[in-house]
């Protein structure tokens, strides 16, 4: 359990099941930490979701990669953001994303280069997956945390014809690992600022 509860919120988009299976995954880790966790739909979001994410420490994005990029109803939310750009509202917050293709690559680093600059022209602090690649000796295991070898965020890859239950159990230990770790960062950087505060006080 971490000393200080952050809110981590997981802005997300899931057009067939797949990455709704990740954000699921990124959830479960950031609350194994303590942390609270806020789950919104992009496609659906509401003002008061809206409000949630803008009182929450960290915001994790998550998207299929469609086309190279994030799904079109990403980028609408992304856009849509652009209003607690001129205020600040996301400033200095913790972020960090996910996305899933059905190809083992699928281009998946543009989806997650796209969520890094948004994060930046908020800016937030990104935090990325840390860990080394797995997968990639003749040792290695399609079972390996971050089989894929990303090192942006947690990436993914499901069979395009198979369901929401496709989604390999590797990658969902891997996106639980980024929930933990963005959990454990925000906590951090919570009581960082908070012993700074009484410091100065």
């Amino acid at each position: 359990m971490t000393a200080i509860r952050p809110t981590v919120a997981i802005a997300y988009h899931s057009g067939y099941g797949h990455t709704a299976v990740i954000a699921e995954a990124v959830a479960r880790g950031a609350a194994a930490t303590g942390a609270e966790v806020v789950s919104v739909a992009v496609d659906t979001i509401t003002e008061e979701q809206w409000a949630r994410l803008d009182t929450a420490d960290a915001i994790v994005f998550g998207s299929p990669t469609y086309m190279g990029t994030a799904s079109g109803a990403f980028h609408a939310f992304a856009e849509a953001s652009s209003k607690r750009w001129f205020g600040d509202a996301w400033l200095d917050k913790v972020a960090a994303g996910f996305t899933n293709s059905a190809s083992k690559s699928g281009d998946k680093s543009g989806t997650l280069g796209f969520f890094q600059t948004l994060a930046a022209q908020h800016g937030m602090n990104w935090v990325n997956l840390g860990l080394k690649p797995g997968w990639n000796s003749s040792t290695g295991s399609e079972n390996d945390l971050n089989r894929l070898g990303f090192f942006a965020g947690a990436a993914a890859s499901t069979p395009s014809d198979g369901g929401a239950d496709a989604v390999h159990k590797a990658d969902i230990a891997t996106a639980e690992h980024l929930g933990d770790r963005v959990a454990k960062h925000t906590a951090t950087l919570l009581a960082g600022r908070a012993a700074q505060a009484a410091a100065t006080a």
